[in-house]
């Protein structure tokens, strides 16, 4: 009987060990294409991480929602927003030209817009299971999706559009931390 006790100890330990490993995520570095940035999720202790995993292409609801998170960050100055696309890094150039070209069209004053991340082969989407199979524009990549991290390492939420125009609204974000900050 005490042999099945310590055997039972031992194996809810794996398991709350494997849970805790699971839910906190480990070091990861990304490097902007355009601007000598480089972000590290431990540089970030303390702070929320909303990695927001964009479409491969010039995909126009990731310029809005990028144009969007941009204009309103400020309202959030415990998170910290990471935007990730697994484009080569000339294409990002491209596409960063045309995200500050729509948002000079928009607004009197341009924003400063966030920096771009590069996510090679979507290898971070792959280490935070955003799953893949989505057509788009004759490619085969993975869904739209937004991934909060909280202060202490651990993933906390996560949203995985079902299409390029599903996306996490910032009102939404707002809500989900308030929620998050209220239950601790």
């Amino acid at each position: 009987m005490k042999h099945m006790a310590i055997m039972v100890m031992v194996i809810l330990g794996l398991v709350l060990n494997t849970y805790a490993q699971e839910n906190t995520r480990t070091e990861f570095v990304v490097h902007g294409v355009d601007q000598d940035a480089v972000f590290k999720l431990s540089d970030a202790k303390g702070k929320y991480v909303a990695l927001h995993f964009l479409l491969k292409t010039a995909c126009p609801y990731c310029m809005a929602h990028t144009i969007t998170y941009a204009r309103r960050a400020e309202e959030l100055p415990d998170v910290i927003q990471v935007f990730l696309k697994p484009d080569t890094d000339e294409e990002i150039k491209n596409w960063r030209m045309s995200l500050d070209k729509k948002n000079n069209a928009v607004e009197e004053i341009a924003l400063k817009l966030p920096v771009i991340y590069r996510d090679p082969e979507a290898e971070l989407a792959k280490v935070f299971e955003i799953p893949f199979g989505y057509q788009f524009h004759g490619q085969e990549v993975h869904y739209p999706a937004l991934v909060l991290i909280g202060p202490d390492g651990k993933e906390v939420f996560r949203y995985v559009g079902e299409k390029n125009s599903d996306r996490f609204e910032f009102d939404e974000l707002i809500k989900k931390l308030t929620e998050l900050k209220e239950s601790k």
